[in-house]
């Protein structure tokens, strides 16, 4: 059993064309669509996930497939964001080295959790997590560029907080991104730039470890997974250019909508 185990990931990694067979071409324009929606948004308000998951979901992918081909088409946007900020100067690596590190193994506790969960489980508590995390960004406050004063130590926050969010973002991973953030800026009283440097770093680390994960239980649509980062990465850059005054107001609404859409057209499907 140990031994078909790793043979079933190995041997779809050999032949990374072979998850096109169930998806019609017109679906894969659909997505590599959604990805491209996602990037532009993402680079603006965050919250790209929210989009991409439930797309993969109703293209017919199961829950730990499109969990797992939304890790491989997040990183790209991860990496590219990361390396922006890094260098520009703003990400502080001799601060943010360990908590990466711990992100990334909460992210694959997660992942090796959802890969074994069932899959008509996770179907259905699906649209209601969407419904959850696109409530709590139509909710969530502007984030000041202002640094406060610190509510917890450093250390503490890299053993706890960092770990747990990492364990999600490998786990379902929608608003990951955003919860790194808001850590780091109502724990750590860091001010918007930094907070966002920061959360850049240990969000490619979570993404990048539970890609990892969920490659080797054989989840990942690879040929899928590359067109729509692709998409993603010049999405966000796009974003980034169009993130002007109010953008980020403008953009959630639209963000909280598609979800919340996407999230009903799903609980319609399992009903």
């Amino acid at each position: 059993m140990r031994r078909a185990f790793f043979l079933r990931p190995w041997s779809r990694l050999l032949i990374p064309v072979a998850d096109m067979n169930s998806i019609s071409p017109p679906t894969f324009v659909m997505l590599v669509g959604a990805a491209f929606t996602a990037g532009f948004v993402d680079a603006i308000a965050g919250g790209g996930g929210l989009i991409t998951v439930p797309a993969l979901t109703l293209a017919g992918l199961d829950p730990v497939s499109a969990i797992a081909t939304n890790k491989l088409q997040g990183t790209f946007g991860a990496a590219s964001a990361m390396r922006t900020y890094a260098r520009a100067g703003h990400v502080e690596w001799r601060d943010v080295r360990l908590l990466a590190l711990l992100a990334a193994l909460g992210a694959i506790a997660g992942a090796m959790l959802v890969s074994h969960l069932p899959t008509n489980w996770l179907a259905a508590i699906l649209p209601a997590a969407l419904v959850v995390i696109a409530v709590y960004f139509a909710l969530s406050p502007q984030i000041s560029n202002i640094a406060t004063r610190p509510r917890m130590g450093a250390k503490l926050f890299t053993l706890t907080v960092a770990p747990l969010i990492g364990c999600y973002d490998g786990l379902f991973g929608p608003g990951a991104g955003s919860f790194y953030m808001r850590g780091f800026v109502a724990l750590l009283g860091y001010g918007l730039i930094k907070a966002t440097a920061q959360t850049k770093v240990a969000n490619f680390a979570s993404n990048l470890a539970a890609l990892a994960t969920l490659m080797l239980t054989g989840h990942v649509y690879w040929t899928l997974g590359f067109a729509m980062g692709a998409a993603q990465f010049f999405g966000a850059r796009l974003g980034a250019h169009a993130a002007i005054k109010n953008g980020a107001k403008l953009i959630r609404p639209m963000l909280v909508t598609i979800c919340l859409l996407l999230a009903a057209r799903l609980a319609w499907n399992q009903m």
